[in-house]
């Protein structure tokens, strides 16, 4: 799909009015509704009027999308949403967030500011952060947000241990990319040449709180806060730094300048910092390692905005579990909608010859949605969902199956119809009242008999329509009989035990087939059952080897984590971290039971 097709201009997701109340835009909603590909979010959050716009624009591949701006007037609202092709990852969708602008002096809310910046981080699987000139302590306390997230945000409804809860936000919060602008430093720490990654590593080292000057320990928490959370809570860190991209009066018409027009170190970090991005870019994942797609992300939006709005805590896990129901609900919907379609396709077969043909539509339909619903289901506690799936499957199987025997049924009727004309018209016509018209009555039915049987698609009640005919003309043969002067009584007795011996007889036909299907129904019923535990045995285990991945990748970020921290003397940290990754190796991946 091309970005003109999937998104051709950014649209507002959350629109933040004049009394700084936020709402969801509709119709920004619905297109991540209509997205059923996983997405990479990246948001980017920093101070107004110091170029974002610039850098989404580019991470979509235009000049122009998000509103520059050339005024000292934040142009940016809310946030606002531009949903295009990834660029490297085929069936990714790349959502770009450009947050508005911190400290807008026309807003002057800062509570305001952190919903904004929360929302940025809840959303984003990829969070980067923007700001001028060099990291400074002005620099991290614009930063100060990233101080109150646990304040703002709950990852569990229950109370956590704080290495708990450490572990809880960094399964799911975004990686942090420090881009920082207009940078005329030289990377040059102790004498020595530094990557920009390190230069953040030590910009983020923290101050020694052991003092015994009480004021010296406040300022050194104060100063430790917004590094200590930083590295706590997201599980990657970057840093890029970039030239003035050109002169204050070019700046004003930044949109329409060409790259030649621009400073070429200006470019090229530009160009570095979206190739990091499609390339390194994390799609977004919820705990345990399920992918989101874009009307998940959707959802997760409304979810969290609720809480807002409502003047509570957006807390994570019950975001999570009431996306769980969502998805699971609508996961049921599409399976049943998969497989009545499909049956619905079979339905012009009908009638079928036999209940195995039947059951083999049913259970290739039955496959199918249970792949459907596999492919949306998450956290379905106690397959109570799947378990809902079968009722409905179990419901709209029975149906078809009335449908099939009600073809076969309307289908025998008409044939017999057909073929007993000529009786119905002698009987009529009273050309069976005479002597000798017993043989000729027996005669007429007995052909129509012999057409009936060897008529093809007569489908699985063919037998007791067959029986409902034949009882049908029991009072006219008996009649007929009766009347017939060319026959004794003994030969009219007979006759009378031979039509019950064959009444008989049919009616034990039925009996046995009724048994038969009987037999195949049980068959039916327990293969369902192990299709759909094989199904969910299957999902089971793409879900430990999901969960195994994500202990892994924590287990591996906290070490690299751990490595830098070493460079920069988090002692205390570090031994956290340490025991953080012993935890993470006891742990045992885990899945639902099955019911």
């Amino acid at each position: 799909m091309s970005r003109e097709q999937l998104m051709p201009e950014p649209k507002s997701l959350i629109e933040n009015d004049e009394n700084h109340k936020l709402t969801i835009n509709e119709e920004s909603l619905q297109i991540l509704t209509n997205m059923k590909e996983p997405v990479v979010v990246v948001a980017i959050v920093g101070k107004y009027r110091t170029g974002k716009s610039y850098l989404m624009n580019n991470l979509a591949g235009y000049k122009k999308g998000f509103s520059l701006g050339s005024t000292i007037q934040s142009k940016t609202k809310g946030i606002w949403m531009w949903c295009v092709p990834h660029p490297t990852k085929p069936g990714h969708n790349l959502v770009l967030l450009d947050t508005e602008g911190l400290g807008d002096v026309e807003k002057g809310d800062s509570k305001n500011d952190a919903w904004i910046f929360c929302l940025a981080v809840l959303l984003s699987s990829n969070f980067v952060f923007n700001s001028v000139g060099t990291i400074d302590q002005q620099a991290m306390e614009q930063l100060q947000y990233v101080s109150e997230l646990t304040k703002r945000i709950r990852a569990k409804s229950s109370q956590m241990k704080d290495a708990d809860e450490s572990t809880a936000f960094k399964r799911v919060f975004p990686s942090f990319t420090w881009c920082i602008r207009d940078f005329s430093l030289e990377l040059e720490f102790d004498g020595k040449q530094i990557t920009e990654d390190e230069y953040l590593m030590i910009s983020l080292k923290c101050k020694p709180e052991n003092s015994d000057d009480d004021i010296k320990n406040k300022q050194a928490k104060e100063f430790n806060l917004p590094r200590v959370c930083l590295m706590k809570y997201f599980h990657s860190h970057k840093c890029f730094v970039f030239e003035r991209p050109a002169n204050s009066k070019k700046l004003k018409c930044l949109e329409d300048l060409e790259d030649g027009d621009l400073d070429e170190d200006f470019v090229k970090q530009t160009k570095e910092f979206s190739n990091y991005v499609f390339k390194n870019g994390s799609v977004k994942t919820l705990s345990d390692g399920v992918v989101v797609t874009g009307r998940m992300l959707g959802n997760l939006a409304v979810s969290y905005l609720k809480a807002i709005q409502s003047g509570s805590v957006p807390c994570m896990e019950n975001a999570v579990l009431a996306l769980a129901e969502i998805e699971n609900a609508g996961a049921v919907n599409d399976a049943i909608t998969k497989y009545e379609a499909e049956m619905n396709e079979h339905v012009k077969t009908f009638p079928t010859d036999t209940q195995k043909e039947f059951f083999c539509f049913h259970e290739e339909c039955e496959k199918n949605a249970l792949g459907v619903f596999m492919e949306r289901r998450f956290n379905d506690k106690d397959q109570r969902h799947q378990r809902k799936l079968k009722e409905k499957l179990d419901n709209a199987k029975e149906h078809f199956s009335r449908m099939n025997e009600k073809s076969s049924e309307d289908f025998c009727k008409d044939l017999l119809k057909t073929l007993g004309r000529t009786l119905e018209n002698n009987i009529s016509a009273s050309s069976y009242s005479m002597p000798g018209g017993h043989k000729l009555f027996l005669e007429e039915k007995l052909r129509i008999m012999e057409a009936y049987n060897t008529a093809p698609g007569k489908g699985l009640k063919a037998l007791e329509v067959q029986q409902g005919f034949l009882i049908g003309l029991k009072e006219v043969e008996t009649a007929i009989l009766s009347a017939d002067n060319l026959l004794t009584d003994k030969e009219k007795e007979i006759a009378a035990k031979q039509a019950e011996k064959e009444a008989a007889e049919k009616e034990k036909q039925i009996v046995e087939e009724n048994a038969r299907k009987l037999v195949e129904s049980l068959e039916e019923q327990r293969k369902s059952h192990e299709q759909h535990i094989a199904k969910l045995m299957e999902k089971m285990e793409e879900e430990r080897k999901k969960m195994k991945e994500e202990n892994d990748r924590l287990i591996a970020m906290k070490n690299e984590e751990i490595q830098n921290l070493k460079m920069i003397g988090y002692g205390k940290r570090i031994e956290e971290l340490q025991r953080e990754v012993m935890l993470l190796k006891q742990r045992k991946p885990t899945s639902c039971v099955i019911n």
